[in-house]
């Protein structure tokens, strides 16, 4: 079964196979969003509705992964489309801001260690 989000919904999907980000080559994923971009390009260009465009990867089944092969959704939007990414949004504060940005700080660390 083939289904769309909106109409002129396009996945890019690498042939080499990798179960996350994470696993997939850096230069294959700069490839990945490269395609992605000259695809929202092609949407805007292309005679069908298209006031704006969401890319979309989901990591991991925490964040709705399905499909475990890294693939990138390339969304045309128009308002009322019916498609929505629900979120309870929150304020963390300052204390917390800061402890989060040094645990990103430390992994960026430990990359490039």
């Amino acid at each position: 079964m083939r289904a769309t989000l909106t109409q002129g919904h396009v996945l890019v999907v690498p042939r080499s196979h990798a179960d996350c980000l994470e696993a997939l080559d850096e230069d294959l994923g700069m490839h990945l969003f490269r395609a992605g971009h000259r695809l929202v390009r092609a949407l805007r260009r292309s005679g069908l509705p298209c006031e704006g465009v969401d890319l979309f990867l989901a990591d991991g089944g925490a964040a709705f992964q399905e499909v475990f092969h890294v693939h990138l959704h390339v969304l045309p939007r128009t308002p009322g489309d019916g498609f929505r990414i629900k979120a309870a949004w929150r304020r963390p504060g300052r204390g917390e801001l800061d402890l989060a940005a040094g645990k990103v700080r430390q992994g960026v660390r430990a990359l490039a260690g």
